[in-house]
């Protein structure tokens, strides 16, 4: 059965259950790309959900500001004070949890072989990967035929040849080709960029070498609501509507 893949769920429960309900019955273990909180107002049961049930989980950059490894100055202003609410209400437990997440990139073994997880770039976590000219430098790097990618919130990803560099867009379903080198992007789940509110979320069947794109409605509303409910932002609550 394939692997769920998940990325960006940033502290945003109800869009994190539509995934799951969705998905339920499909995989058998979960890989998770970083960036469970930050902007959301879950950011304990969204760690909790973690702890107890992702296989892996690479640490994201928010992952590491809101518990405060990170400094927060160079982030936004709705970002900094995310990041300082998250950090006032998470547990010790889920503190202590998202301050030991390993830094990518991550292999993933299987019996036909492995594959990496990573939040950003496999040659810089907090690197974005958001056109051909980011990946172009990774070709001399990419250590494995898959590399699974988050933090853009960006559904896709790059399918990189010996000569070029080509955006992968979103068909549902796409085969792993042999000889040709991949960095996907399952998308966010918490706050998805793309134009798409849906929660954003990928299967990977290795042996079969596919990988299948999804997206799932969730209650936009209430998310957002609980957002404004703890104080934090208005903008982080309007962007879910958006996409953006």
């Amino acid at each position: 059965m394939p692997l769920l893949i998940v990325s960006d769920i940033h502290a945003n429960l109800d869009a994190l259950d539509a995934v799951l309900a969705d998905a339920q019955g499909r995989y058998t273990s979960i890989l998770c790309l970083g960036d469970l909180v930050g902007y959301g107002a879950d950011p304990n049961p969204v760690v909790e959900w973690a702890r107890a049930h992702a296989e892996v989980t690479v640490r994201g950059n928010h992952d590491r500001a809101c518990v405060g490894l990170d400094p927060i100055e160079g982030y936004n202003v709705a970002a900094r004070k995310s990041a300082e609410w998250t950090h006032g209400v998470l547990t010790p437990e889920n503190k202590a949890y998202l301050e030991r997440l390993p830094r990518g990139p991550i292999p993933y073994l299987y019996a036909g072989g492995s594959f990496d997880l990573v939040h950003g770039s496999p040659a810089d976590e907090d690197e974005y990967l958001i056109n051909a000219l980011d990946v172009h430098p990774l070709r001399a790097v990419l250590e494995t035929q898959v590399t699974f990618f988050g933090h853009t919130h960006v559904q896709g990803g790059f399918l990189v040849t010996k000569t070029a560099v080509r955006r992968i867009r979103i068909v549902g379903t796409i085969e792993i080709e042999p000889d040709y080198l991949f960095l996907l992007n399952p998308g966010s789940i918490g706050q998805p960029r793309d134009g798409d509110p849906r929660a954003a979320y990928a299967l990977y069947s290795p042996e079969e070498r596919t990988v299948e794109y999804r997206r799932v409605k969730y209650d936009v509303d209430r998310a957002a609501s609980k957002i404004l409910d703890a104080g934090l932002p208005d903008s982080l609550a309007r962007r879910l509507h958006e996409g953006l």
